[in-house]
């Protein structure tokens, strides 16, 4: 009879364990999932960011070497991600390309209207309105610049709809924080409350709380490691996944965001079940013994 009712003891504590275990991981790949739609929407932001960019105009007649050394100048500024110098030959050449050789013969042979121009990317930092708008002012007080063009309509889209973004996925990251903290509780709390009498009979054979905590906060600590191992196989499996169908995510890719994120998931596994086992240890060792039978 008595070893029946270990028996079936020891089931529903592994049972309790079990359910924990994939309760806890389930939350992690969530939080883990999110965790990196934050990051590659931060990527892909600053990739569509530094795409935005300008072309410096130039006046016909500039001397070529005024042109490379303003280019130059631009190169060493903080502003600037890359140059890229298109003289007249270039630019009909590109021309021709996207309209056609015979949209363009109208021109006239060996007639080129066209005039150079640099092409400068912003670092993601400075693409925005405000900030090309100033850096407009100070190229068209150069004397050999004729225009500065860009779209500033589509840079204030860009901007705009990449702040909402941003936003919503924080939010919603807070949101299942702060669910992911609770259901690991509970979950710790369920398991911790079928050992309360275990808890409590160490407590009245003379065991120090620090001794009796110390192995289940352990536990508790692994349990979460583990949880958070499950989570992260398969969160490299949605990775792989993703990479499969879309190979152009590679190219946006940062191996050591991915990892603050995947080691943001251990430590965030471990923390949470580890000060959950700790506080609900302690409440049963506060209680009184009569209470823990309801």
């Amino acid at each position: 009879m008595a070893a029946k009712e270990e028996l079936y003891y020891k089931r529903r504590v592994n049972t309790a364990y079990f359910t924990s275990l994939v309760s806890i991981m389930l939350v992690l790949f969530t939080l883990g999932f999110i965790g990196l739609l934050i990051i590659h929407a931060k990527i892909l932001s600053n990739y569509i960011k530094e795409n935005i960019g300008f072309e410096i105009i130039i006046k016909p007649g500039v001397k070529e070497a005024d042109v490379i050394r303003l280019q130059k100048q631009l190169d060493t500024r903080d502003y600037v991600k890359t140059t890229e110098y298109i003289t007249k030959k270039e630019a009909l050449g590109r021309l021709k390309k996207s309209l056609g050789a015979n949209f363009v013969n109208f021109f006239g042979k060996g007639d080129n209207p066209l005039l150079p121009s640099i092409d400068v990317r912003f670092n993601a930092a400075w693409a925005n309105n405000d900030s090309i708008a100033k850096i407009e002012n100070q190229l068209l007080k150069k004397s050999f610049v004729k225009e500065v063009y860009y779209q500033k309509s589509l840079v204030q889209e860009i901007d705009k709809n990449l702040r909402k973004i941003t936003l919503v996925l924080l939010v919603l990251s807070a949101v299942l924080l702060i669910i992911a903290v609770t259901l690991i509780n509970n979950s710790i709390r369920l398991t911790i409350y079928s050992k309360r009498f275990v808890i409590k009979s160490m407590q009245l054979v003379g065991a120090t709380r620090g001794f009796i905590r110390r192995p289940f906060v352990w536990k508790g600590m692994l349990q979460g490691f583990y949880s958070a191992l499950i989570a992260l196989v398969l969160l490299t499996a949605v990775l792989a996944i993703a990479r499969e169908n879309l190979p152009e995510l590679a190219a946006i890719e940062s191996t050591e965001m991915i990892g603050l994120v995947y080691l943001f998931v251990v430590l965030l596994g471990m923390a949470v079940t580890g000060f959950s086992t700790f506080f609900s240890v302690s409440r049963y060792l506060d209680m009184n013994k009569h209470k823990l039978y309801f």
